[in-house]
């Protein structure tokens, strides 16, 4: 499960903390990543005690990249890099307010040897609007790292999930992919989507 705390993420005040406390021990059976405002060890560190499996750093990422290979020894398998990519692939932070200054695979090159487990690739403009995945952009991160990469945004279909579980670059895949929004609205079924993304060609 997929969380993050929108307004930690502009302001870095882990606001919602005792939320997603909340929803880990609503649903233990499942990991849960949370996101939103990760930008030091002690933030990082709440978040796990809290009881999420991973977290995922953004802003810090781009701005202090060491602390992901610092995070990454101190908890190992548990530090994942969000990035969050404007149409253009320019990397957008805080709360996506503020350009990077870095593009998107550039950036996923950067992370490829200090411990990341994983990669959450945003597309931005696509996000909540339910138009389908920036395909294009998910295969040229693919083709740039090893690390397993969790598409994010535009989903809103279930022909949207069949579409990204059959991309593929350099005979790799993605390793996940989130939805929101189409969940909300009733337009994909979970049950059905995780059935098909299971049904690799």
């Amino acid at each position: 499960m997929h969380v993050v705390d929108l307004d930690a993420a502009r302001t870095g005040d882990p606001a919602a903390l005792a939320v997603i406390e909340a929803i880990c021990a609503a649903v233990p059976d499942v990991r849960v990543q949370a996101g939103g405002g990760v930008r030091d060890a002690e933030s990082a560190g709440a978040l796990l005690g809290a009881g999420v499996a991973r977290v995922v750093l953004g802003t810090a990422a781009i701005e202090t990249p060491q602390l992901v290979g610092d995070l990454a020894t101190m908890h190992p398998g548990a530090v994942a890099v969000g990035l969050d990519a404007r149409e253009d692939g320019e990397l957008a932070v805080r709360g996506w307010v503020e350009g990077g200054g870095v593009q998107v695979t550039e950036a996923a090159r950067r992370f490829a040897d200090v411990g990341v487990c994983a990669l959450v690739v945003t597309s931005i403009g696509r996000d909540g609007m339910l138009t389908g995945p920036d395909i294009e952009m998910l295969g040229r991160v693919l083709a740039a790292t090893d690390l397993p990469v969790i598409a994010s945004g535009g989903v809103g279909t279930i022909d949207d999930i069949a579409q990204l579980r059959d991309l593929a670059a350099d005979g790799r895949r993605l390793a996940g992919a989130i939805v929101g929004r189409a969940l909300y609205e009733g337009r994909v079924d979970l049950a059905v989507a995780v059935e098909l993304a299971g049904q690799v060609r």
